[in-house]
């Protein structure tokens, strides 16, 4: 009947509380077997270990050095399973090559994907911005503190003529909110507008030294 309550004798409830470690379909098998409990379903002992907090003590992750039940051992062939599965040189829809090219869509970058180690994920390929990339194969490592700059506003012109390595303290001068909207200048202003925001640079980096240089005298 349903809601009937269970009864359990001491002894029973004392050796269910012992072998709560077990997976609740074992315990009950074997509790059922023990004392002839035809009476006790699994779902009450599910109930019952539940409402007094004796846990399997499983977590459902594998412990440190653990096994997984199946290992060595070959997947059993089932059809529905076998039509799905990855065969040998297959590769996911998803997968891009090297020499693959996109555009960021949030920054307008050119990302070009080039046969070099992934340091993240140890993949053969990995994903560079292609201007850094080309500028860099030229000129070397981009100084640290330092940023490339786009000198037609094209990001997708990716020839290292078309950038220049400048500290990013320098960006804020160029800006189009505070600074002197380089992006958005005429061709023959660009150069103009770079070389006084970096004397401008220049001139606040030689104050900033000589105001630390008296403070320390």
């Amino acid at each position: 009947m349903k809601g009937r309550r269970i009864e359990y004798s001491e002894e029973e409830l004392d050796w269910i509380r012992s072998h709560c470690d077990l997976t609740r379909r074992v315990l009950h098998r074997e509790f059922v077997e023990r004392f002839g409990r035809a009476d006790v379903e699994l779902d009450h002992i599910k109930a019952l270990c539940t409402r007094n907090g004796w846990k399997t003590g499983r977590t459902g992750q594998y412990r440190k050095g653990q096994q997984p039940a199946n290992k060595g051992k070959k997947m059993p062939y089932h059809p529905n399973s076998a039509r799905t599965r990855f065969k040998k040189g297959n590769r996911p829809h998803t997968w891009r090559g090297a020499g693959h090219e996109r555009i960021d869509e949030k920054d307008g970058y050119v990302i070009m994907i080039v046969e070099e180690t992934n340091p993240w994920t140890g993949a053969p390929t990995r994903p560079v911005l292609k201007h850094k990339h080309f500028w860099e194969q030229l000129y070397g490592p981009v100084p640290e503190g330092h940023c490339l700059k786009c000198m037609d506003g094209d990001k997708t012109n990716t020839d290292p003529s078309n950038w220049v390595a400048i500290p990013r303290a320098m960006l804020p001068r160029l800006n189009g909110r505070f600074g002197r909207d380089f992006d958005s200048a005429p061709a023959e202003l660009k150069p103009v507008i770079l070389e006084t925001a970096r004397l401008e640079y220049e001139a606040r980096e030689a104050r900033k030294l000589a105001r630390k240089a008296r403070r320390s005298a």
